[in-house]
């Protein structure tokens, strides 16, 4: 894992995880433990409405904290009720907090490959659909990450499971003074809670 990540991950604030919060976290924790003992692939879709913020940090802190607790065949996906693209704060957010990320394209979707280590496969981010040809169609769990997409799409096809773990929306703060701290507090409130899930799965 790059240096400067690691660093983030040892400075995480896991010990602020609630008592309420890590209540809501449970199911998504047995769901998880349920696909690794019967040694199966665990595949999240994270989905928000417009898969631009808090949908792609989850993707990408769900997947760096399996590689870091070491759990096999977590494979993390995330979709939208619109399809927009990746905000660029949440891009510069990942950098600066030890990611490597390359722009594959200039497109007004652009696909962005976040990298945690350097012998691990990049996490492809792009705006979508929840039901991308990209995203898988059966055999996994849809977990919610914002409160409109829960409430706008009682429905997922293809879900075997569903969570509902939503993040408020640093989008409120764009164009304002807090916009990079906001964002900064956001990803690692979302990279803490995926640190308590992923370390809870061996337990």
């Amino acid at each position: 894992m790059y240096t400067q990540l690691e660093q983030t991950l040892q400075t995480l604030p896991v010990g602020t995880v609630s008592v309420t919060r890590k209540a809501v976290l449970q199911p998504l924790i047995a769901y998880i433990k349920e696909k690794i003992s019967s040694q199966m692939n665990v595949s999240l879709v994270f989905i928000c409405t417009h898969n631009s913020r808090r949908s792609h940090l989850s993707q990408v802190w769900a997947q760096t904290m399996a590689f870091y607790f070491g759990i096999k065949n977590v494979f993390c996906y995330s979709g939208g009720t619109e399809v927009t693209a990746v905000f660029p704060k949440v891009v510069e957010t990942l950098v600066n907090q030890g990611f490597e990320v390359e722009q594959r394209n200039d497109t007004i979707n652009p696909v962005y490959a976040v990298k945690f280590d350097e012998n691990a496969p990049a996490v492809l981010c792009f705006s979508k659909m929840f039901d991308d040809a990209f995203n898988p169609k059966h055999d996994f769990a849809a977990v919610m990450t914002c409160s409109s997409a829960d409430e706008g799409c009682p429905f997922i096809a293809g879900a075997e499971k569903r969570f509902s773990v939503c993040y408020d929306d640093p989008k409120a703060f764009d164009g304002t003074e807090l916009m990079d701290a906001k964002y900064a507090e956001r990803s690692l409130e979302i990279a803490a809670e995926m640190y308590y899930v992923f370390s809870q799965i061996h337990q």
